[in-house]
């Protein structure tokens, strides 16, 4: 594998003590690395400390905005100041071992088409995110995951879901998605894609992108022999509304942008209402489990 430098983009916002370990885990990477967080008016301090704790370290890097700009556009803020040849997009809750960044490396430059190469993430436990490995969410799959059709695909393909069925082969494999979580690429193809949609402020701008890497010839991977704990929480636990909201606006982009039925105008008005209703249906249950469990 050719000696490159990486360049290790975290945003944070409030993303509190896992932050630490984080940053920690990710410097202690076996090949060389820059690491450049991204700190989205944050008010608990912890990019702040970060970088006093860090001051003599020349690898790392904290950014400070104003505002809470959204994650994909932070993230293109960290990437215009990058140096490496290749971008890993790592969520602050996400912890690396010394080996995942060398190994996924590994996978991106053998495969010379490669545009993304993901890594399986996992809760404590060890069980995989499906996230790891999703399809694009297109209307006919939602509606077969909802309805719970997706259960019976293994009988009949036109009941594919969202989510890839069965154990994740512990090898690299080529997928339409993987988790914005944990994402590694090339810097030439994030570039020559001008990076995340702005207009996506949190959720869905990771299968934006995918979707727009293999739309211009890439391919993704995700590396099935990496496995990554991802706590999961830290900056959003607190602010569950907040990021449905954006969830839900998220999912009606990209429905906009990429699933043929939207360009249908009776089609767009009936997923906008069935959009915005779940959003309502849900936000005041959120609203009360966080007010029952602070």
């Amino acid at each position: 594998m050719p000696a490159t430098l990486t360049s290790i983009l975290i945003v944070a916002a409030d993303s509190g003590p896992p932050l630490r370990e984080c940053v920690v885990r990710a410097l202690a990477s076996s090949v060389a690395v820059e690491l450049i967080v991204v700190d989205n008016a944050s008010r608990d301090g912890v990019p702040q400390a970060l970088a006093r704790a860090n001051e003599h370290d020349e690898r790392l890097r904290v950014i400070y905005n104003r505002a809470n700009i959204g994650f994909g556009p932070a993230v293109n803020v960290g990437a215009r100041l990058a140096r490496g040849d290749t971008l890993l997009i790592l969520n602050p809750d996400c912890l690396l071992e010394k080996d995942t960044l060398a190994r996924m490396l590994d996978v991106l430059h053998t495969k010379p088409d490669a545009g993304v190469v993901g890594a399986v993430v996992c809760d404590a436990g060890g069980t995989p995110d499906p996230a790891s490995r999703r399809r694009d969410p297109l209307l006919r799959r939602s509606l077969n995951a909802m309805s719970g059709r997706a259960k019976r695909e293994g009988k009949n393909a036109r009941y594919e879901g969202i989510d890839v069925p069965g154990p994740i082969p512990q090898e690299p494999i080529e997928v339409e998605n993987v988790s914005g979580a944990l994402m590694l690429l090339r810097r030439a193809v994030f570039e020559r894609l001008h990076g995340f949609d702005d207009r996506y402020f949190l959720h869905c701008e990771d299968l934006d992108l995918c979707r727009r890497v293999r739309d211009s010839g890439c391919t993704v991977w995700l590396a099935g022999n990496v496995r990554v704990l991802h706590a999961k929480g830290g900056s959003s636990a607190h602010r569950p509304v907040f990021v449905s909201y954006h969830k839900h606006r998220g999912m009606w982009r990209w429905f906009r942008k990429f699933d043929p039925v939207a360009h249908k105008p009776a089609m767009r008005a009936l997923v906008a209402c069935g959009i915005a209703s779940h959003f309502i249906a849900t936000a005041p249950l959120l609203w009360l489990r966080r007010r029952r469990h602070p």
